[in-house]
This record gives structure tokens, C-alpha cells and sequence, in this order.
């Protein structure tokens, strides 16, 4: 079945987790939120591809996709011999056993038996009305819940006296109990990974999950049963190689540590803090960092011992070592390339390479960089600018000089303008010739010729009429003569305006021919 660009990160995620974190068949799945079976067909068709981790950097999604779904293959029904259920029920007695295991066994001894899904239903309709259900228990390294508490923290700003609600981050590990809490400004997704990294950092290691609840910040989609990741938060877990598992809509059971561990957090900590005054959250932070030592120093009342001695003995031996090198929080987002072959993030125009124009890619954006994937392979990469409105291009993105590509060209530009008037055409002229690049003036030029669909030919051409007056030969100048009725009215200048005839960008009328 053909992939699409989310089931094939999926896969990925599958395989990483399954060859380099070794993880079972149901963690992962739990993970990916997806199926057991399905877990166990990527990864029998990747070792099918003789495909190993890490994945060659050369492969892109298309590729890995053809390797793993060259086409579907149909298996017989007949000769289905049942399985023995008290046999199965006394097996998953034992640990670690699955039913998943189980059907596995079956179909070696069976290979024409029944699907795993008939094989569960069997089961479970002769199981009966049996409670199933039992106590939690938490492996030592498996599990680290993440939540925010309910109670906030006021932070008065001593320059302005304003104040401000600091969100507060609580961190559990499953086996120990040891707690983590810290604030932040807001729950948005940058303070929602920096408190991961700064909560693995304080615990000195990794566990194998990580249990969130089903913030908007970690989880672009929550479903029941297969909730979508932020590509953030997932590209944050693949560095220090964690499986993300977000606790399932409305099952408590999932997040009872976390929730706890948050009742803890607002009893013995906020609570505290309920009568003390904080001017920053630096301030706030440190005293919150003090009750959390108290906290996990402070003996359990039913239990021997308190949350230290038990991450010591349990926890931290199991914890996976944390990277040589730390996470750089990096944002996704879906841009499409627009005819200039840029892409626009955050105001500023990147190149991507012309043939890719009218396609919708993957953007990287970090503090310092842009990078621009199309199914997994980059395309471009650039220097991030803050300059709104500029533009920043690659020569080797352009097409030939001066030749057609698409459907678009100054020439195009200029023809549409002249059908429309002489003072629209200028207007163009001008936009046309104050870019590097004339394709950087696409934009610019096509949104202008379009106000004549809204205002009229007529009204457009008395609008750019205006604008060369003014000398404001510029979309959103135009747009604002026209959306306010300027166009119709005398404009007082006391002298008159004049294109340029000479300056150094000044291309002349033979560029374009």
C-alpha cells in the first residue's frame, strides 16, 4: 500500500526505534500509534530491502518507499487450524509474553492460520467477562511522564509592575517517583522542548519512553488511538533517541503518575510559594529548584526510604546516556513555492530550485538556518534573515537566464500590464527593475495585475497612475489607493515624478529581449 510523507516518518520512526533502541513490538507501537502487526510488516519488509539503521543518508522517502511496497501480495485462507486458548491464557500468565508473541508462534507452527486480529476476538470471547485489569507498575529506566499543573505562579516585571502567569512543568520518573518541576512563560512548543531537555539534563540520563499528555505543543493531533506527533517533538526524541508515547483521550490510567506527581508538585511546592512575591522567573526558578531537592529528599510515609534513594537504586542505572550533544530546537512547517521559486517564511524569501514551483515542501527553520525538504531530501539550505520582505536566492535555483520556465516571465508580466494601461506598465517596469532578480519581483507584480479582477482595469490603471506621482510603486501602496477611493482623486505634487533613466540596477529595455 503506497505511502504517504507521514506513514513513511512513521516507518522510519519504527525502524529507528525497533534497530537502534530495540525496543518490543508493542512499545513501538505504542509510540507510532499504530498497530503491533503493522510494526512487525515494516519491519519484516525493511529486513526483507536489507535495509539496516541508521538509514542511508542518500535515501529519500520516495526510494524507501518503493523498497518496502513493490507490490501486494495475497496469501490463502484455507486449512486454518484454531489455536489452543487455554494454552494462550496460561502462556500470557508468564513475563513479557504478548498475544502478540503468541500469534506469532501459532502462525510458524500454522503458517495458513488465522489473522491476528481473529485470533485476539477468539481470545477474548472466551475470556469472557474476566477482569483483566490490574496495579501499574513501572519498570526502573522505562518511563518519564511529562505534564504542566493546573496552578500557575504570579511574576511581577519590577520595571513596569506588570504580572505575569509563569506555566509550571512537572517531570516523574515511573519507578522511583523522582520529580523534576520548573517554570516557564507559556506551555508554547520552544518552553515545552526546553523543559525536556533541561528535565533530561537534571535526571543525568534517558528513559526508554516518554508519556505526555495530550498537549497541543507535543501533539498536533490528539486521537485515541493514533494521535499525530509534532515533527518538532519527534525530531527532538529521535536525537536522544526516546520513544514518545502520548497518554490515550480519556484513559487516567495512562497519566495517573504524572497527574500525581503534579498533585505533589502543587501540594508541597506551589502551595509554599503562595505567599512569596517573585520579579523574575530566574528568581522563581531557583526557589523552585530548592523545594524540588526537599521534595526528593523527604521520606515516603508507607514506603522505606524517600525519591533520592530510589532513583539511585532503581532509576539511574537504567537511564540511557544522554547525547554528546544537545537538541538545537529546530521548528517544521509546510510552505509551497510560489512562481518566483521562493518560499516565504516569516516574511523573508528563500530559493528552492525552480523546477519545484507549485509544490508544497517541508521547511527546517532554526535560529540560525533554513532548510527546505521535498519527501525527505533537502533541497536547499540557507543563512536565516530577519529582514521582512527580502529575499534571499541561490544562484544555482534560478533558471536559465532570461529563458521561460512554468508559465511566467517579465515578458508575460509586461504584456498583461500594457493590455491594462501606461501607467500600469510602468508600475511593473519599476517593480521588474528594483529586484536583484526580476523573478523576485513576481510576487509583487502578479499581486498588482490582480487588483484589476477586484477594482477594474479602469480603477487600477488610475491607481498606478497615483503611485508613480508618489513614487510608491508598491502592492500593498496600490492595494491601500484602491481599497480607500484615492484613485479617483487629484493628487497635489509640487513637482513632477519621473522614472529614473540612468542608475545602477537600471536594466534597459533590451534586458528582457
Amino acid at each position: 500500500m503506497p505511502a504517504n510523507r507521514l506513514s513513511m516518518r512513521k516507518i522510519k520512526e519504527v525502524l529507528r526505534l525497533k534497530w537502534a533502541n530495540d525496543l518490543s513490538d508493542r512499545k513501538i507501537a505504542q509510540s507510532c500509534n499504530i498497530s503491533r502487526p503493522a510494526v512487525a510488516n515494516y519491519v519484516e519488509r525493511a529486513e526483507q530491502a536489507g535495509l539496516s539503521w541508521p538509514l542511508p543518508d542518500t535515501l529519500t522517502d520516495a526510494e524507501l518507499e518503493r523498497l518496502l511496497f513493490p507490490a501486494l501480495r495475497k496469501s490463502s485462507a484455507r486449512d486454518r487450524v484454531p489455536p489452543d486458548l487455554l494454552k494462550v491464557h496460561q502462556e500470557l500468565q508468564k513475563k513479557n509474553v504478548t498475544l502478540f508473541l503468541l500469534w506469532q508462534e501459532y502462525r510458524e507452527q500454522h503458517p495458513k492460520g488465522y489473522q491476528y486480529s481473529w485470533f485476539c476476538d477468539q481470545y477474548r470471547n472466551w475470556l469472557g467477562t474476566r477482569d483483566l485489569s490490574m496495579r501499574q507498575t513501572h519498570r526502573a529506566g522505562e518511563k518519564l511522564f511529562v505534564d504542566y499543573a493546573g496552578q500557575t505562579l504570579p511574576v511581577i516585571d519590577p520595571r513596569t509592575g506588570e504580572i505575569r502567569s509563569a506555566q509550571i512543568f512537572v517531570a516523574v520518573l515511573g519507578a522511583s517517583n523522582y520529580t523534576y518541576a520548573e517554570a516557564t512563560w507559556s506551555q508554547s512548543l520552544p518552553d515545552w522542548i526546553g523543559s525536556h531537555q533541561r528535565s533530561f539534563n537534571f535526571f543525568g540520563g534517558l528513559s526508554e519512553l516518554v508519556v505526555p499528555d495530550n498537549l497541543r505543543s507535543g501533539v498536533t493531533k490528539a486521537h485515541r488511538y493514533e494521535p499525530d506527533l509534532n515533527p518538532t517533538y519527534l525530531e527532538m526524541a529521535t536525537h536522544y533517541g526516546v520513544a514518545i508515547v502520548p497518554a490515550r483521550v480519556r484513559k487516567p490510567k495512562d497519566k495517573a503518575k504524572a497527574e500525581v506527581g503534579v498533585q505533589i508538585v502543587e501540594r508541597w511546592i506551589l502551595a509554599s510559594l503562595r505567599n512569596h512575591t517573585f520579579f523574575s522567573l530566574t528568581e522563581l526558578n531557583q526557589t523552585i529548584q530548592q523545594l524540588v531537592l526537599k521534595l526528593n529528599q523527604r521520606p515516603f510515609k508507607k514506603l522505606p526510604g524517600s525519591r533520592s534513594e530510589l532513583f539511585q537504586s532503581l532509576d539511574k542505572p537504567a537511564l540511557k546516556a544522554l547525547p554528546l550533544t544537545p537538541y538545537v530546537y529546530a521548528e517544521w512547517k509546510l510552505v509551497r513555492v510560489h512562481i518566483d521559486y521562493h518560499v516565504d517564511i516569516e516574511g523573508h524569501y528563500y530559493s528552492v530550485p525552480y523546477r519545484l514551483v507549485k509544490q508544497q515542501l517541508d521547511a527546517r527553520i532554526t535560529e540560525n538556518t533554513i532548510e527546505v525538504f521535498n519527501q525527505g531530501e533537502r533541497v536547499a539550505s540557507h543563512l536565516r534573515s530577519w529582514l521582512k520582505g527580502g529575499h534571499t536566492t541561490l544562484a544555482a535555483h534560478r533558471p536559465e537566464a532570461h529563458q521561460h520556465y512554468g508559465d511566467w516571465s517579465p515578458e508575460r508580466f509586461m504584456s498583461w500590464a500594457e493590455k491594462i494601461g501606461s501607467a500600469t506598465s510602468q508600475v511593473i517596469t519599476v517593480v521588474l527593475h528594483e529586484r536583484r532578480h526580476p523573478e523576485q519581483g513576481y510576487r509583487s507584480c502578479l499581486g498588482i495585475l490582480r487588483l484589476a479582477k477586484t477594482y477594474s482595469d479602469a480603477r487600477l490603471e488610475a491607481a498606478c497612475t497615483r503611485a508613480l506621482l508618489l513614487g510608491t510603486c508598491h502592492y500593498k501602496s496600490i492595494e491601500s489607493i484602491l481599497k480607500h477611493g484615492l484613485d479617483s482623486k487629484p493628487v497635489v505634487v509640487e513637482e513632477e515624478s519621473a522614472l529614473p533613466q540612468q542608475h545602477e540596477n537600471v536594466r534597459g529595455s533590451a534586458y528582457y529581449h
